[in-house]
This record gives C-alpha cells, sequence and structure tokens, in this order.
C-alpha cells in the first residue's frame, strides 16, 4: 500500500503538482521519494541527489526539467533527509556498505513504474548520486540515456591525508569506530556551518541563502559529516568502478572549473574513455553546477534537455 509523505512545499520553489511518498526497499529501509509529471510528458528523469542533500534542494532544477516536458522523480538516500537514518546519532552520514544504495535504486524504479511515470527513462545524477548512478548503469539501469553533475569517482584530499584516510577507515571496522565521524567531520551541515564567501557549492548568493533557508525552516531534512565507514565504502566503490570500462551509454557530464570537492582527474580519464561520452567543463562553476548563476545553469539545463531529447525518440522506438 502506497503511504502519502512530506513535502516540504514552502521552501521547495518547485512546480505545483508534485506528490511525495514512503517506499521500502527490499532490506527493510524507508526511503521517500516524490515525482512531478506534467501532461503529455515525453519521458521521466530519475534524479539522483549528492551525499548530505534532500528532495526540496531539487525543486528550482525539477522545475527546469518538467518546464522542458519531463517527468521528474528525485529520492532521499538511505540515511539523508527524510528517509530512516540508519544509526542513533542522525547527523551522523553513515551507510553499511555502498552497495546498499543500490537496494535504494530498484525500490525507486519500482515505484515510478507503480505510479506509471511514462518511459523512456533517464538519469541525472549529481556527486555521490554519481557514484550510485554509475555502478546503477553498470548493472543495467533501463535508462536511455546519462546526465552527471560533479560525479564522485574520486573525491579531492591532498596526497599526504589520502593513505591515512585509508588506513583509519579501515581499522574503524575491526576497532568498533567506524560509526564515529570522519576526521575533521562533526554534526553540523556544511551548508550551515560555512559562509557565502568560503563555500565550494555554488558562487550564486541566491542559491546558497536558498538552501540555508531550507535548513532552517526544516532542520530534520540536514545531516552533518560522513562517518568512517561511509568514507571506506565510499573509497573502495570509487576505485572498483574506476577498474571497470564505461557502460555501452550516451553520457554527458558536467564539471565546474571551480570544482573543490570531487576529483577532476578522475572525471576527465572516465570521460575520455567513455565511447560517445561527452565531457562539459564550465569556467566559474563550482560543485554544484545545477545551483550555480542563471547563465550556468542555462547552459546546463539546456544541454540536459537536449542531451535527452536527442536519445529519446530511439529508445522509445
Amino acid at each position: 500500500m502506497m503511504t502519502d509523505a512530506p513535502l516540504y512545499t514552502d521552501v521547495t520553489e518547485g512546480p505545483d503538482g508534485g506528490a511525495a511518498h514512503w517506499i521500502m526497499t527490499a532490506d527493510g529501509v524507508r526511503l521517500r521519494v516524490a515525482h512531478w509529471s506534467p501532461q503529455a510528458a515525453r519521458g521521466t528523469v530519475l534524479l539522483f541527489p549528492g551525499r548530505t542533500e534532500y528532495i526540496e534542494k531539487y525543486g528550482r532544477d525539477v522545475g527546469s526539467l518538467t518546464g522542458a516536458g519531463f517527468a521528474t522523480a528525485v529520492i532521499d538516500w538511505r540515511g539523508q533527509g527524510l528517509a530512516d537514518r540508519l544509526i542513533d546519532n542522525r547527523a551522523v552520514g553513515h551507510v553499511e556498505a555502498f552497495a546498499d544504495y543500490q537496494h535504494d535504486v530498484a525500490a525507486m524504479l519500482a515505484h515510478v513504474r507503480a505510479m506509471g511515470l511514462p518511459e523512456p527513462y533517464y538519469l541525472l545524477a549529481h556527486s555521490m548520486g554519481g557514484c550510485i548512478g554509475l555502478r546503477s548503469l553498470m548493472e543495467g539501469l533501463p535508462v536511455a540515456a546519462a546526465a552527471f553533475s560533479a560525479p564522485m569517482w574520486g573525491i579531492q584530499m591532498a596526497p599526504a591525508l589520502r593513505p591515512i584516510a585509508w588506513t583509519l577507515s579501515t581499522l574503524s571496522r575491526p576497532l568498533q569506530f567506524s560509526r564515529a565521524f570522519a576526521p575533521g567531520q562533526d554534526a553540523v551541515t556544511y551548508v550551515m556551518r560555512t559562509t557565502f564567501e568560503e563555500n565550494t557549492l555554488t558562487s550564486d548568493r541566491d542559491m546558497f541563502d536558498h538552501m540555508q533557508s531550507q535548513l532552517k525552516a526544516h532542520p530534520d531534512l540536514a545531516i552533518g559529516g560522513p562517518s568512517l565507514k561511509w568514507l571506506n565504502e565510499s573509497l573502495r566503490e570509487m576505485r572498483a568502478l574506476s577498474q571497470r570500462p564505461a557502460p555501452a551509454m550516451p553520457c554527458l557530464t558536467f564539471l565546474g572549473l571551480d570544482e573543490a570537492i570531487v576529483d577532476p582527474l578522475r572525471i576527465r580519464q572516465r570521460m575520455a574513455g567513455w565511447p560517445g561520452g561527452r565531457l562539459m567543463e564550465l569556467p566559474g562553476a563550482r560543485h554544484e553546477v545545477m545551483m550555480e548563476k542563471p547563465p550556468i545553469r542555462d547552459q546546463v539545463f539546456g544541454a540536459v534537455v537536449a542531451h535527452f531529447s536527442a536519445h529519446g525518440l530511439s529508445a522509445a522506438a
């Protein structure tokens, strides 16, 4: 039985007509999925958010997609947003295994089908969602085309810190402190502990203020830094994915030239080896290219819509 879930429309700034529901994964975790569907939609975008994110953050982006005629579904991953938190300290961004996110993808896909959202499906994935999404594509996610925003295929880290991160996060498991915050992390979510001038997410003041206002109004959406277990699982997953070839899938990837969170080298290497893949590098853009200044956002969504449109008819035939 489908159960309605909250959708904080007071802060979403998305199109009218959205609806959110609770869904259950095969391993018993309750997630939240929201969808918007314009009349005569010409396909459905599966939007995979990044770490710390939540459905409402993408309201303006959903408006750009539905305005172009695409239904859109957005998920709260396990451990964040209004989905089940996985440990007692709800401020810790935690996952037991990175492969568990594929249970979330499967539950989202089943829900999209149950809601009757139209095919073809398309993938739009940001940051951590890009890591989850790449695995999903490799495992046969039934989409006609994919687009990635600053995908987490590697994490920026000082060379001297990388072996420390690997060693400490690996030892945290047998020594039973894997649920503790990773070094340098705490319970306050990033957007609320930095200033606009110092933030690495967006160069657009309005977007940054919008993110802060959402979390001030609904602090239950926020999570803090990742656990040592999340760190270790993510490092292992990124290494595993880097050793596999790109899937046979039309792909468009965006990378801001002011990127300071994920590893640009890993993105460039992956896209250089992606047959038919295209990398768009964006001057002046930081990590969240879909939440940048209007000229950058317009460029991103114009390219996304053109990319999905180019592959829609052949996929539906």
